[in-house]
């Protein structure tokens, strides 16, 4: 399953209990008419993943749906959703650190004398 949308946050990693257990959360806003902020748990090496993203980036998170089943001290027993993210992917348009930037559009000079009649070898 996938979740696109823009970041909106991006929790520090976390570490419990005596094993090391790591986990770091972020949400994701969805880009629709009613947009939903998606809790998103990240856990142990994957949390690493998130070190190269910052708020406000359009991203494209692959998950997977979990559930459990949790009984407490009085015997009532509950049930829990969490959605683990397993890739992260940049939606941004990135520019080539080698290529210059465009100019603006003004910066190029309207073409008046133009002959659509002129022939042209261009194969398209």
């Amino acid at each position: 399953m996938e979740v696109q949308g823009k970041i909106k946050m991006i929790d520090e990693t976390k570490t419990y209990g005596n094993n090391g257990f790591r986990k770091r959360e972020m949400v994701v806003t969805t880009e629709e008419q009613y947009p939903q902020h998606i809790l998103i748990e990240f856990i142990q090496d994957k949390t690493d993943l998130l070190d190269k993203f910052k708020v406000g980036q359009n991203v494209k998170v692959s998950i997977n749906l979990r559930g459990r089943e949790w009984t407490n001290p009085q015997g009532e027993t509950k049930y829990f959703n969490s959605l683990n993210g397993w890739r992260i992917e940049s939606l941004e348009q990135s520019v080539s650190q080698d290529m210059p930037p465009m100019p603006p559009e003004d910066a190029f000079e309207p073409v008046n004398d133009l002959n659509e009649d002129d022939h042209d070898d261009l194969p398209f």
